[in-house]
């Protein structure tokens, strides 16, 4: 599937960027500037079933994946991705074969027990239809514009990709590092624990930590994120 972008600057080097679930390209409104300006190219994908891109009667991490290399150019100096998009990206990255890869708060786990499973779709449906002001109290150092972006995507994005969440087997971290890595984390990751962390490390991944940042790291610090990809950017 074709995906809709955005994009941001005319430089050389080409950095691809993929949201994560119940956003849309939008979400990379700070950091598409931010790397234009060090001199790329950057195309942010909406993944299929959320903002301009089509809705789909399947949704699979792997049809996410394949989307992204079906839409943007291969060997981009930098591949990134948010929470699902990270792990979009960490499917996509052996056919991409960026330079370099970073993965943000990615969805790497944990596996969720059965109930959780069950409830978590309701839970999720129900986060999608938040106020505004709702939005604002969760996450009180955002700036108004992304609160209103997030208002628009979360009312927007397909229900029927949340399977993709909460299918067993579905969140998982990557065995091999296809390109050189860099994880950024959460302040106390819900997503990637500890043990799933050394697991990166051991494996030649790069991890840093964003202190006081929440899972959307980008939006809570953006200059903290920024200090955390310095040199890899």
């Amino acid at each position: 599937m074709k995906l809709f972008t955005r994009e941001w600057g005319t430089g050389d080097r080409h950095a691809v960027l993929v949201h994560g679930v119940m956003s849309d390209s939008r979400c990379w409104r700070t950091v598409g500037p931010a790397l234009a300006e060090k001199g790329y190219r950057v195309t942010a994908v909406d993944l299929r079933g959320h903002g301009h891109s089509p809705r789909s009667h399947e949704y699979t991490a792997e049809l996410l994946a394949q989307d992204i290399v079906d839409t943007v150019a291969p060997n981009p100096e930098i591949l990134m991705g948010h929470s699902l998009g990270g792990l979009t990206v960490s499917l996509a990255v052996e056919r991409l074969q960026p330079d370099r890869v970073v993965y943000v708060d990615p969805a790497f786990g944990p596996e969720l027990p059965w109930w959780q499973r069950m409830l978590a779709p309701a839970f999720l449906r129900t986060l999608a239809w938040a106020s505004a002001e709702a939005i604002a109290r969760r996450n009180p150092r955002w700036d108004p514009a992304d609160v209103a972006i997030e208002v628009e995507t979360m009312k927007a994005y397909d229900r029927a990709v949340i399977p993709v969440l909460v299918a067993p087997g579905s969140l998982r971290p990557p065995k091999t590092m296809h390109a050189p890595s860099l994880v950024v984390l959460a302040d106390n990751s819900h997503l990637v624990k500890e043990h799933v962390a050394d697991g990166l490390r051991d494996r030649g991944f790069e991890v840093r930590v964003v202190a006081g940042a929440g899972h959307t790291v980008t939006r809570d610090d953006f200059h903290g994120f920024m200090r955390a990809i310095d040199g890899w950017v």
